[in-house]
């Protein structure tokens, strides 16, 4: 599919394998939640805490910082902008809430892993998105950078306020200072990795020609690692709710087509180009499921059923996302996004800022 490797074409294949795997070996093998959970990280299991850092990591070694500021030069992409993190940081979240007390008002624990994944914003995966469907790619590293940043300095915050103070579904109180760890470290370290990695490196060609392809492969792979892990870990727990499970689903599902579609109905109301609309899409209906897990687990254990919540999150976003590449695509194909660039973009913007947002 459009030229890529075997594990990102059957990626939605690969999660389901290591999901039932996972609970399988969780279910079967004696012991194997003593192994797997017997060394920790910052309250977290260290096999995941590995995976989760290396599964960050190509992601930040992609994102163009030095095209940051090129975005501020121009006020149709500066209202782009504007636009993403108004969806992202107030609409997104509170339609997760909602829908997460519409569907599991009597599971308290669910809703509140649910609700972690809401607040937890685009990263990772959205660039893959929106490759696949063709959108522009700086536009896409501009707002996961600014997600990235912002989301070191309000998930903390967002979590415990919604989780807590308006959910109200846990009686468990959460720790700030294991939220803040928690985003720091699994945030912050490889934000930094990338970022240094990036300004060594990026003067070189087979940077972005090599270097990048080759260590982009570590996300899906220890995507699928760390899946089968925490359903190694949530095995028993899996079988004997399988119900609360797939209801934990529903929400999740919902979600995804409302604040996609949403937004993709804004776009073309408002006749923002296909390439910039695109990563509109993703970045709004994508979530930081990595950060979330990684919460949840500091701050629930690994065993709860937040952690068990916030993991089913990549199982529905990735098959449901994959769909949505297929269904934006169907429709720019068939819809009227060809409109000329200088009647969609501020005359004020420069060749430069044009050349961004045209396909």
């Amino acid at each position: 599919m459009w030229g890529l490797s075997l594990i990102d074409t059957l990626l939605p294949l690969w999660v389901v394998i290591c999901m039932v795997g996972g609970v399988l070996i969780g279910y079967y093998v004696p012991d194997v939640e003593v192994v797997l959970d017997g060394a920790q990280f910052a309250n977290v299991s260290a096999p995941i805490a590995v995976g989760l850092l290396i599964m960050m990591y190509p992601v930040f070694c992609r994102i163009k910082y030095e095209k940051l500021l090129d975005l501020f030069k121009g006020r149709f992409m500066k209202n782009q902008l504007l636009f993403s993190l108004v969806v992202n940081w107030i609409i997104a979240p509170l339609l997760m809430v909602v829908l997460a007390w519409m569907t599991l008002p009597d599971l308290p624990d669910y809703r509140s892993g649910v609700i972690l994944v809401g607040v937890a914003r685009c990263i990772a995966m959205v660039l893959i998105w929106n490759q696949l469907a063709e959108g522009n790619e700086e536009f896409c590293a501009v707002t996961v950078a600014v997600n990235s940043v912002l989301q070191i300095l309000l998930y903390g915050p967002l979590a415990y306020f919604y989780v807590v103070t308006v959910g109200k579904g846990t009686t468990f109180q959460i720790d700030m200072w294991i939220i803040f760890r928690s985003v720091l470290i699994y945030m912050g370290i490889p934000l930094m990795a990338g970022f240094l990695t990036r300004l060594a490196l990026r003067r070189f060609d087979w940077y972005n020609k090599t270097f990048v392809p080759l260590v982009g492969k570590l996300s899906l792979l220890a995507l699928l690692y760390v899946i089968t892990v925490m359903f190694a870990l949530q095995g028993h727990e899996i079988v004997n709710d399988i119900g609360n499970v797939l209801r934990t689903a529903v929400p999740l599902i919902i979600y995804f087509i409302v604040i996609f579609v949403g937004v993709l109905v804004w776009c073309i109301a408002t006749k923002i180009p296909y390439d910039i609309a695109t990563p509109q899409c993703f970045t709004a209906a994508s979530n930081n499921f990595e950060l979330a897990i990684a919460v949840a687990v500091g701050t629930y254990g690994v065993r709860s059923k937040e952690a068990l919540a916030a993991t089913i999150g990549p199982l529905v976003e990735v098959p449901m996302l994959l769909l949505l590449v297929y269904f934006i695509k169907y429709v720019h194909h068939r819809w009227w996004w060809n409109l000329p660039q200088s009647a969609l973009v501020d005359s004020e913007m420069s060749d430069n800022r044009e050349e961004a947002t045209r396909v």
